[in-house]
């Protein structure tokens, strides 16, 4: 710490930084008083085809947020009729967002425990799960845009003829070694567009699926629960069976459905993000790329990716309250890494018995990520690295009891 005494902080770093630009601003603001439809319109019907060109997808559904994104998933499974039982997998270092719309829609759900690599779901872990409980639908998440197992993962849905769908939230331009884009692999993927995201509407979020059926029951559960965004042959076979007239079509309800939609004016400024997502990629994976190089004794994940969209460099420390006090003084953000187990968590633990979870035990107690979005350099990067590596104390999930004591 001696060497910090005299250190010029700078400018201070911060988690995230906004990535919609002034330039981006007046655009949106000239298009809006140029007097166009700001509610749902052709803007978002531009935005959802121009995101699914991206990704590769048949199909993408804009929404006000990634947790809408993931409950709009969960109804749509909930109701799609494919479904042998209400039991899903979801993994332990996820969001809330992650797990809740499933138990909100009475799902049983079950916690799996992390890969020390990636922190993706454990597939050894995973194994026994689904052979235990033979749930109907997997969740994983890509933790700070890394792909978990994919291929050990596909493998298993398939053994245990069970649907998958990736929370790729923190993975937007993320691809696997064998040239999959995180997100388009399962049945649906999910992404948000908050603030400090790899791109932003505000608030928004996005579904991409290539199942047709899947696509139109999401369109139909965005809205109310009617047809009207629906394929005109669609819709046609929905009255026919439902014996509803055109007259009264339009105020027919018939999913149990929300009201998700977005706007026009957010698509229009996911529009114009889309357009520099290729070189916001480009730098949050130099970024990556260089913290890894400045802390080569530190632990990192580990995954096969060809193209790694890097939401944040995850490490873990033993003394993480003093790392995020001295990293403070200096002016530089960190954070637990997402939120660690939430197994641990209030909402979780007062109606689920405590199971042993190690790996995101280790996490919860000890990970912390540091910065990485677009608008971070190479120097404010090396800034951090020497000021977290002056005081902070490595740890390793295989240093650690991870029995934790309940």
């Amino acid at each position: 710490m001696e060497m910090l005494q005299n250190y010029d902080a700078g400018e201070p770093i911060r988690l995230a930084a906004e990535t919609i630009s002034r330039s981006e601003l007046e655009s949106a603001a000239e298009w809006m008083v140029a007097g166009n439809q700001l509610t749902k319109g052709l803007q978002t019907l531009g935005f959802e085809e121009e995101f699914a060109q991206y990704m590769g997808t048949e199909h993408a559904i804009f929404v006000n947020s990634g947790s809408s994104a993931n409950l709009l998933v969960a109804a749509a499974l909930k109701e799609s009729g494919r479904l042998r039982n209400l039991k899903v997998v979801c993994p332990a270092i996820s969001w809330v967002t992650t797990v809740t719309p499933f138990t909100h829609l009475g799902f049983e759900v079950f916690l799996c425990d992390a890969s020390p690599l990636d922190l993706g779901v454990d597939t050894s872990k995973l194994h026994e799960i689904l052979e235990r409980e033979r749930p109907s639908i997997l969740v994983i998440v890509h933790v700070l845009g890394h792909p978990n197992d994919m291929v050990e993962i596909q493998r298993l849905c398939e053994e245990f003829d069970v649907l998958l769908f990736e929370d790729s939230c923190e993975a937007l331009g993320s691809i696997t070694s064998h040239g999959q884009k995180l997100g388009t692999i399962g049945i649906a993927g999910s992404f948000s567009f908050y603030y400090g995201h790899h791109i932003s509407t505000i608030e928004g979020g996005m579904v991409v699926t290539s199942d047709f059926d899947l696509y139109q029951l999401m369109l139909s559960l965005r809205s109310h629960g009617w047809s009207r965004d629906l394929d005109p042959g669609f819709r046609k076979e929905l009255q026919a069976k439902n014996q509803i007239d055109d007259f009264r079509n339009l105020y027919t309800f018939y999913w149990p459905g929300f009201n998700f939609r977005s706007t026009d004016l957010q698509a229009f400024i996911g529009r114009n993000q889309l357009k520099r997502i290729g070189e916001i990629v480009e730098v949050r994976s130099a970024n990556h790329a260089r913290y890894q190089m400045g802390l080569p004794g530190f632990w990192t994940q580990q995954s096969d990716a060809s193209v790694l969209s890097s939401f944040a460099f995850g490490t873990a420390v033993s003394n993480r309250s003093e790392v995020a006090r001295t990293l403070a003084g200096f002016g530089i953000d960190s954070r637990p890494l997402i939120c660690g187990n939430l197994a641990r968590h209030p909402f979780w633990s007062r109606g689920h018995e405590y199971q042993p979870l190690p790996i995101a035990d280790f996490v919860h107690d000890f990970g912390m990520y540091l910065p990485n979005h677009a608008s971070l350099g190479p120097q404010e990067v090396d800034r951090v690295v020497e000021i977290f590596s002056s005081v902070a104390d490595p740890v390793f999930p295989e240093t650690k009891d991870l029995s934790r004591r309940h």
